[in-house]
This record gives structure tokens, C-alpha cells and sequence, in this order.
């Protein structure tokens, strides 16, 4: 193929992406963008969104955290790993010298330098100026660059109809998706489901929210007292997700 007929042929994939930005794949819904969807006001870098995980304070047995996940972003499977959505989920770990096991929750890391961000050709993945990283339905091509290129496997790629979705969080086939840490519910105030479900239901309190930036947050101060990691810290990705107890 000559330079010529492919840069004509990328062109017309490109421009018929975005012709699906009007498309409704639900009755009420449309496939729009989650960060636009979602933000009533500019998000502000000074602010940086993120969790705290205590492994301690996670039992292996409770999934009270991916469920409500399920719930509140409208996405479920059909017992089929190699294609089921894994917004969250839970790794359970073991040290194979003193037998020691730990349970944890395992998300998108919303990472300073996010490589799916990077590797993605389109744009469609993206970090707000407040750290979370989010992915733009309407200019997803499906290339699942990202993925590869994700060292916590958090992306999740819609193989199937997309059926009973939310409002504040449409999904399309052929599209890849991850957590969002709830950015409808931070925008508004709130916090992310996963940290209101460990909290509430599960009455183990294991999840923090909060904002980095703000040494007067809870997340803050706990960072300041406890010895904390994050997953593959060689990588220089800087997470937003910090982990104790592992």
C-alpha cells in the first residue's frame, strides 16, 4: 500500500469515528465522552486524586468493593475471564517463604505518566489535569494499545452489546474501558463506590479517597504516618493508587 492510499484510508477511519459521536446506543443515552459528560467545571491541577489501600484491612473472602463497582458503572460478565470487564478485582498474594498472604483490590492506577496514554494513536486515552485517567469513547478505535501497554492489565476491551447502561457512564462495543475512580460522583463531591461499599457494607474501612495534593486529607496525613508502595514503583509511572501492608 503507498503512503498515499494509506494516509487516504486513515483518513476516512478517523472521520467516520467521529461520525459515531452521534450515534444513540441506548434509549436515552448516547455515547458520549466520560470526561465531558461528567465535568461541570475545568479540572484543576491543583488537585490529585487517589487512593490508599490497607491490605491488612482486606479480607480475601470480600468483594463488596468490585460488586458495587458492577453496580455503579452498569458493567457485568458472563463467567468468561478472557472477555469479561475488570474494572476491579481482587489479587490475592503469598509469600512463598514465610506463607504470608495478603488480599487487595487491583484498578486502573491512575498514573502521573500513564503509558496507555502515551501509545494510544487517536487521543482517546487521556489524563485530566487532576490525575485521573479516563478513556473517550468517541475516538476509541478499539486498537487495545493501550492494553498491551498497561502493566496492570486494568483495561477491560466490549466485546459484546452493551445493554442496560448508566447515564453518566455510557459504554460501546468495540470500545476499551477501566475505572474512572467514579469521576461523576468526585466532580460532584463524593467518592468512588469501591471506598463507600468497603466503608459502609463491608465495615472494613480498608479504602481511603482523597486528594494528594492537600496535605490536610486524610489520604495525606496517612501517607505522611505509614511506610506505603505502589504497584511496580521501577516503572516511574507515579500511581495514584498507594498500597500498605504488601
Amino acid at each position: 500500500m503507498s503512503d498515499t492510499t494509506f494516509n487516504a484510508a486513515r483518513r476516512r477511519l478517523l472521520a467516520g469515528t467521529a461520525a459515531l459521536a452521534g450515534i444513540s446506543v441506548a434509549p436515552g443515552i448516547r455515547l458520549i465522552s466520560t470526561a465531558e459528560a461528567a465535568v461541570s467545571g475545568p479540572a484543576s491541577a491543583k488537585n490529585r486524586w487517589g487512593l490508599l489501600i490497607d491490605s491488612n484491612k482486606c479480607d480475601a473472602g470480600c468483594t463488596e468493593c468490585v460488586t458495587a463497582c458492577k453496580t455503579e458503572q452498569g458493567w457485568t460478565g458472563n463467567d468468561r475471564p478472557e472477555s469479561d470487564p475488570q474494572w476491579i478485582r481482587k489479587v490475592n498474594l503469598k509469600d512463598n517463604k514465610t506463607g504470608a498472604t495478603a488480599s487487595l483490590p487491583v484498578m486502573c492506577q491512575h498514573c502521573e505518566h500513564p503509558p496507555c496514554v502515551d501509545v494510544c494513536p487517536t487521543g482517546a486515552s487521556m489524563k485530566r489535569e487532576d490525575g485521573i485517567v479516563l478513556v473517550d469513547k468517541h475516538i476509541c478505535i478499539g486498537c487495545r494499545y493501550c492494553m498491551m501497554a498497561c502493566p496492570y492489565k486494568a483495561r477491560s476491551f466490549v466485546h459484546e452489546d452493551v445493554h442496560n447502561q448508566k447515564q453518566h457512564m455510557p459504554r460501546g462495543k468495540g470500545t476499551v474501558e477501566s475505572c474512572t475512580l467514579c469521576v461523576h460522583r468526585v466532580d460532584a463531591g463524593g467518592t468512588p463506590a469501591c471506598v463507600e461499599a468497603c466503608t459502609e457494607k463491608a465495615g472494613r474501612d480498608a479504602m481511603v479517597f482523597g486528594d494528594l495534593n492537600d496535605p490536610a486529607s486524610e489520604i495525606s496525613k496517612k501517607l505522611a504516618k505509614h511506610v506505603t508502595t505502589r504497584l511496580r514503583a521501577d516503572l516511574g509511572l507515579e500511581p495514584g493508587v498507594h498500597y500498605s501492608g504488601i
